[in-house]
């Protein structure tokens, strides 16, 4: 850890767009939580491919499933000859990367047999927020006791997934509604917005409806053209403070005719009022642990889509779980 306590500069995830996700993630979570200078995700064929500058001082983390993704172990190898620390969170213990790294953080999901990662991925949301702890620990930004507290909510995260998985019953209709449609946006706003790219990932990857996240900051830089009479709008906005800011952009897309699909919790929902026309309450849980129990709803309207498609949610046409060719 002493070598990861003063900058983290780049985040090198995976080929798959999880890990894309789950690092843009977490480099939000990181400048936050440990006061870094600056923290930077970008994906691993980029860096490589951009000869991305790398320092001595610098620090570079790698987020991977299997371990063997081979433009992420090319950006390894890049960094390492430019003198970077190495840190590598998988869930492969032997794998090429975990190998190559300095040190290593398994995630422990245990083996994943869909090809579209869900409990991989909020396993690796945990492991970076751990990790943004523990920088933040290791650099005094955190005392003994604020870090026992982040701990213990971290140990609750069990519990509050399982709340959200009981959101099951509610979700299945929401996702008869996107049945017909040919293509569906999702928004969300700092730590949300790779969420909500991974929310609008997992629906392409096993129903094959067309979806793009977007930050909805964004949203009347472009994206808001595409909204017309009944396109769906998934939103993912817990409440923090931010959430007046997405609220609205709920307004602006619902005055267009959207058919609005929001992700909250309770605060959220009392504040959005009935501007949505379908809500999804998740439990309410700490900002930190928010971002992996906001995961969930997402993963299970994919699901549920995908499902009433008839199509097969664990291997998608043309996907493979470990890509080790560049």
């Amino acid at each position: 850890m002493p070598e990861w306590c003063d900058r983290l500069r780049v985040k090198c995830p995976g080929l798959r767009a999880e890990q894309e996700n789950a690092a843009r993630d977490g480099s939000l979570l990181y400048p936050d939580c440990a006061a870094l200078e600056r923290c930077d995700s970008t994906i691993a064929m980029r860096a490589v491919g951009i000869r991305a500058v790398i320092r001595a001082h610098d620090a570079a983390l790698f987020v991977s499933q299997s371990g063997e993704t081979a433009d992420t172990l090319a950006a390894l190898r890049h960094c390492r000859l430019a003198g970077a620390a190495t840190l590598a969170v998988v869930n492969v213990e032997n794998s090429s990367i975990a190998r190559e790294a300095g040190a290593v953080a398994m995630i422990g999901a245990g083996v994943e047999i869909g090809v579209a990662s869900t409990k991989a991925f909020t396993a690796q949301l945990a492991a970076l927020a751990c990790l943004a702890v523990g920088a933040a620990r290791a650099r005094g930004v955190l005392d003994a006791e604020a870090e026992a507290g982040f701990v213990s909510d971290l140990l609750e995260t069990p519990r509050w997934i399982s709340d959200a998985l009981a959101l099951d019953q509610e979700i299945e209709p929401i996702a008869r509604r996107l049945l017909p449609v040919r293509d569906v946006l999702y928004l969300g706003r700092g730590v949300y917005h790779p969420l909500a790219m991974e929310g609008a990932l997992k629906l392409k990857e096993i129903s094959y409806i067309h979806a793009e996240g977007y930050a909805a900051g964004e949203l009347k830089h472009g994206p808001i053209a595409l909204i017309e009479e009944g396109t769906p709008v998934v939103v993912v906005a817990p409440f923090d403070a931010l959430f007046e800011k997405t609220l609205s952009n709920i307004q602006e897309v619902a005055a267009r005719g959207a058919d609005v699909i929001l992700i909250t919790d309770a605060a959220g929902a009392a504040a959005a009022g009935d501007v949505a026309a379908h809500r999804v309450v998740m439990p309410s849980c700490p900002e930190l642990i928010r971002p992996i129990v906001a995961a969930i709803p997402m993963q299970m309207l994919a699901y549920h889509t995908a499902a009433l498609k008839g199509a097969d949610v664990d291997q998608p046409r043309n996907l493979a779980k470990s890509v080790t060719v560049e």
